[in-house]
């Protein structure tokens, strides 16, 4: 198995460079060159294994450079007990919203309480694994978060050996729970900075930064390389293809759906990666009807799967839902390898034109074949807020800002379209990290304390819910980082922090 770049298939890595590398050095993405095939037969023995078995071929079909014993290595140390709370990491919620069944995938019990740890707990194992197959050198991974990535990372990369991460968060765009989760963060070799920006702005200062040749050579001088622990990294990617074929298989084991009956997926994204993974495990074979990609009012990708065109040129919201708040989607550019056949010169034509006008719409041929299987959809500030409060007032469940926007949009679709195929809706956040907004929407109209924590006592005892303890344990810490930069500094912060002249 190996890897091209999205923009020059020219280039060509194994598996342990393309984890290790993060991103190509033409500043493409890599992929996968081929996609393992799993025919019903394989997926039905996937319902015989518990998560771990699961993750485990799913790894080796991709990860060939790899030995059985590595592989088991990582996902033994990843998916633990202890770390998610139960044998199964990511549980499915069988619940209704009045007349529509809601198989909620629910990938917050990790020790963030965000859908991050089902990737970030194992990529620092894949990560150090590759780097002793492929450098001596110390990896120095850069992050850009809109809130829930930095803190997986910082968390699954805390004090590992060999590895230094700098997490790059917008000062103003995550939730005040996201912020004090970086902020506290403990480990002799995690750093984070606020930047005056959005989280676009933190993207492409990171992107900017692992594609700058003088910057790169004096790191690599001074014995670091550059790594990443975005979707943007293989590594990253790879472990979430996991969580939807064990999805499907506990489904068939409930009695939810039959063996090969096909599903539809509900997520709610902002940078792609989460439903681009469930694309890569429906192209391995997993029966997938339709794709429902669901946005907050930051409604890019809706755009561009309604009209062919990708506009980063609008208004940028901060809101409720604010680590779906990304006008710059990197995993599109996967997306559209795969879309077009592996034409890399358009896709290199098209990532140059969204760099330089922040705009491209892609041919009537990639379009057509892009709404066969993608629908798109978003929802307003004031329906996410009305979608939390009649979930749990009214049907009894409990959910975040990001869930309720794929819910709602899930729900749009059905009451649009009639089809009721079981679908499976993603649940990619605590409630408790946006406990302001939830308490907001379940006690409409109720004086809210000040206090973060205030809130969240409040919001567990008037639902009757648990408040995750990673979380509740952060009332007691202390903030170690405080540095704010303008988005022109990373560089200059990341060499400071190195002590790299």
């Amino acid at each position: 198995m190996k890897y091209n770049s999205t923009t020059d298939k020219g280039i060509v890595v194994s598996a342990s460079q393309a984890i290790a590398q993060g991103i190509s050095n033409d500043g493409g993405l890599f992929v996968p060159m081929e996609i393992p095939q799993y025919a019903l037969s394989e997926i039905e023995a996937l319902t015989k294994l518990d998560y771990r078995g699961r993750a485990k071929k799913i790894l080796a079909d991709y990860l060939d450079d790899f030995t059985s014993d590595e592989i088991a290595e990582c996902v033994d140390k990843a998916y633990t007990k202890e770390k998610f709370g139960g044998d199964n990491p990511a549980p499915i919620a069988y619940e209704k919203f009045g007349d529509i069944d809601m198989n909620i995938l629910e990938l917050w019990h990790g020790p963030t309480s965000a859908f991050k740890d089902m990737a970030l707990q194992i990529l620092p194992h894949l990560l150090t694994k590759s780097l002793k197959k492929t450098t001596d050198k110390e990896a120095v991974i850069l992050v850009a978060t809109s809130g829930d990535t930095g803190k997986a990372a910082l968390e699954g990369f805390r004090d590992v050996d060999g590895t230094k991460i700098m997490v790059f968060y917008p000062v103003d765009g995550v939730s005040p729970m996201q912020k004090r989760q970086m902020t506290t963060q403990e480990g002799s070799n995690v750093a984070v900075c606020a930047i005056k920006g959005n989280f676009d702005d933190a993207q492409t200062g990171v992107k900017r930064i692992f594609t700058d040749a003088q910057l790169v050579k004096t790191l690599s001088d001074n014995g670091y390389l550059f790594s990443s622990a975005n979707s943007i990294n293989w590594g990253r990617l790879l472990p979430q293809i996991v969580y939807y074929f064990s999805a499907y298989c506990d489904m068939v084991n409930d009695g939810r759906i039959t063996l090969g009956d096909k599903i539809n997926v509900a997520v709610p994204t902002g940078n792609f990666g989460n439903i681009l993974a469930c694309y890569y495990a429906f192209r391995m074979g997993l029966p997938v009807n339709k794709f429902i990609c669901a946005s907050n009012s930051n409604n890019v990708l809706t755009d561009f799967i309604t009209t062919g065109t990708y506009d980063k040129n609008r208004s940028f919201y901060a809101t409720i839902s604010p680590s779906m708040d990304i006008l710059v989607s990197s995993n599109l550019e996967r997306f559209l390898y795969h879309m077009t056949d592996k034409n890399d010169a358009q896709v290199k034509e098209w990532m140059t034109a969204l760099k330089t006008e922040g705009v491209y719409t892609v041919d009537d041929a990639t379009k057509a074949k892009i709404k066969e299987i993608f629908v798109g959809g978003y929802c307003s500030e004031e329906k996410t807020r009305e979608i939390i409060g009649t979930f749990f007032n009214d049907y009894g469940y409990l959910c975040d800002t990001h869930t309720a926007v794929a819910v709602s949009v899930y729900k749009d679709y059905v009451e649009k379209t009639g089809d009721r195929t079981p679908t499976i809706v993603d649940s990619t956040a605590s409630p408790y990290k946006f406990s302001k907004s939830v308490l907001e929407a379940v006690a409409q109209g109720e004086e809210l304390p000040r206090d973060e924590f205030e809130m969240v006592e409040l919001l567990s005892a008037k639902t009757n819910t648990a408040v995750p303890a990673p979380l509740a344990a952060l009332r007691s810490k202390q903030t170690r980082f405080d540095t704010v930069r303008a988005k022109e500094e990373m560089a200059d912060f990341v060499l400071s922090t190195l002590g790299v002249q």
